[in-house]
């Protein structure tokens, strides 16, 4: 109840993000109940099922990646002077933040459900009644519990995920004028995406059985499926690394005021953005593979309509949570804003130093992601 009553006093950007990942969990919602209506409809193609239900956990990882994100930047779950006097301390604000996120994953599985059911059929008396009957198998009885249980599991995700980011922790004191430490993660992302790349490379040679995709895709070589897993890991680890050495590469070679300013910025957000960067990156990387593989296999059926929602899912839900981490930094960066301010520095180096950072970021990920792109596409295509 309390959650409720903060969200009615919070700022329409605040709501706007909630009923984004609101929507984000209806499409989730969505797909694990048209794998249910699949799994209904075709008893006799269990392992069918069960893959489609794995491959809906890509999209179900976006989307709580993304309310997490949301969650850390609700102002409402930052800890303010006073409130503790009131029962609001750390851990309260903390169980309130997975409760929002819990209220807004239900509420798009609530959606998902109510046109899942009228595009069944269940549901009359609205367009579109029944339109996808044989497709969700509308002749066959809905296991009513099993619904529910997977409708379940991304509010309980979200909300546990939440809870765990934004739980209280005891900040060790660091010696004065120490940095913040190197992302650790750069070695070990690019030797997974180099163990990726060679494990696709390999599988894609020997051949083997498909697996199938949620769509009309028969699919690839199990091992071409593990290689891409492996190499978008990869990249998610070496993310924040690679976001630490843009910033040293900013300030390389007899910087100035701003280019130090920008270079030092993004090493200190380094953790912050680099592993929102790391899995955009990712992302994209496999979405130049499947335009390469579509353009490869004749016909438009090589992806289903369902596989399309799953990829817009991914891709929307990866870039929110991206700009999302963008804003957190930002507002982490307010004193010290203000504090160049009052020292005299003009707006337009702040600006400028924030094209910098872009640039920066963009002259090392851009390429990155389009070579691994081509290279995950070369086993696919063959």
């Amino acid at each position: 109840m309390l959650a409720l009553r903060l969200a009615r006093g919070t700022h329409p950007l605040v709501l706007t993000r909630r009923l984004l990942v609101a929507a984000a969990a209806a499409g989730v919602g969505f797909l694990l109940l048209c794998t249910l209506g699949y799994a209904v409809g075709h008893p006799a193609h269990s392992s069918a099922s069960v893959l489609r239900l794995l491959w809906c956990g890509l999209p179900l990882a976006a989307t709580v990646q993304f309310a997490v994100a949301v969650a850390r930047t609700d102002p409402s779950t930052r800890p303010r002077p006073g409130l503790s006097a009131v029962g609001l301390g750390p851990a309260r604000l903390t169980a309130i933040a997975a409760a929002s996120t819990a209220v807004a994953c239900t509420l798009g599985s609530m959606v998902a459900l109510l046109f899942y059911l009228h595009l069944r059929g269940d549901i009359t008396g609205l367009p579109f009644d029944g339109a996808a009957a044989e497709l969700l198998a509308a002749d066959q009885p809905m296991p009513v519990a099993a619904a529910l249980t997977l409708l379940a599991v991304l509010p309980v995700v979200a909300a546990t995920a939440a809870g765990l980011a934004l739980r209280p922790r005891t900040a060790a004191a660091a010696p004065e004028g120490a940095e913040r430490p190197v992302p650790s993660g750069l070695p070990w992302g690019v030797a997974l995406v180099a163990v990726g790349l060679a494990v696709e490379t390999y599988a894609g040679r020997g051949g083997g059985d498909g697996v199938p995709m949620p769509g009309r895709f028969d699919g690839s070589p199990a091992g071409v499926l593990v290689g891409w897993i492996l190499t978008a890991v990869g990249l998610a680890m070496a993310g924040p690394g690679l976001t630490h050495l843009s910033g040293r590469l900013l300030q390389a070679i007899r910087p100035g005021a701003t280019r130090l300013l920008a270079g030092r910025v993004l090493m200190d957000e380094s953790r912050r953005i680099g592993r929102p960067l790391g899995v955009v990156s990712a992302v994209l990387s496999g979405t130049l593979a499947a335009a390469a593989l579509y353009d490869a296999h004749t016909g438009p059926a090589a992806f289903g309509p369902l596989t399309g929602l799953g990829a817009a899912l991914v891709l929307a839900c990866t870039t929110a949570t991206l700009l999302t981490a963008a804003l957190e930094s930002k507002q982490c960066r307010t004193h010290t804003t203000e504090a160049l301010l009052r020292l005299g520095a003009p707006p337009t180096v702040l600006r400028t130093a924030a094209l910098m950072r872009a640039g920066a970021l963009l002259a090392v990920f851009l390429p990155l992601t389009w070579a691994v792109g081509r290279l995950a596409a070369l086993p696919l295509t063959g």
